[in-house]
């Protein structure tokens, strides 16, 4: 189990650098990523999480119809719109999505944690469930080039950190201290390089 964690830990590290670089390829890495810890986790008692990463293996499959679609879109029609392939493109969160992302998250957190605490014996069921239900927030808003994702991530990750500690997962510790660090470095890239749109379609 720990050379299948080993492993999550690599692939994960591709994952959020192709994330960086809004590369396509991001979600099959990613679909693979998560499917390794779904059996990571679920041998480790972190159910939540586990769940969460069956979610990433069908949203990874959606990511990759969405910025498989734009892609067409954006290369569509004369030669000159190829460049826009190697361009960042995102949109920001408005006041009324953010009410709608938050609530959600709320309802996610406390259906989960319910089950966790009465149902399983999660050893952290707060901490697993509130990584759970921002990391689907934050994973949607991804899939839709929304640029505060990272803060989301950012908030996760250093969560997540703490918890894989005290489950003793050493490697996936560090792969999320390097997720922490490689999020803010996102957020820079995405505002420097990026361009930002108001194109409901991202």
């Amino acid at each position: 189990m720990q050379l299948l964690e080993y492993f999550g830990v690599l692939t994960g590290l591709l994952y959020l650098f192709l994330e960086i670089r809004q590369q396509r390829a991001m979600w099959v890495v990613g679909f693979l990523t998560s499917l390794i810890y779904v059996f990571v986790f679920f041998f480790s008692k972190i159910y939540a999480d586990m769940g969460l990463n069956i979610y990433y293996v069908v949203i990874s499959i959606y990511g990759f119809w969405q910025w498989t679609r734009r892609h067409k879109v954006e290369t569509s029609g004369t030669e000159e719109a190829a460049p826009s392939q190697r361009t960042i493109v995102y949109r920001s969160m408005t006041p009324r999505l953010f009410a709608g992302v938050s609530s959600a998250i709320l309802a996610l957190f406390m259906l989960l944690y319910h089950v966790l605490h009465y149902f399983t014996d999660s050893p952290i069921p707060a901490g697993d469930a509130f990584t759970t239900a921002v990391g689907i927030g934050a994973t949607w808003m991804l899939a839709r080039r929304i640029i505060e994702h990272w803060i989301f991530w950012i908030i996760i990750n250093s969560i997540s950190v703490y918890l894989y500690y005290l489950r003793g997962l050493y490697p996936t510790m560090f792969l999320y201290i390097c997720y922490t660090i490689l999020a803010a470095v996102g957020l820079y890239t995405w505002k420097k390089k990026g361009i930002r749109t108001n194109d409901s379609t991202l």
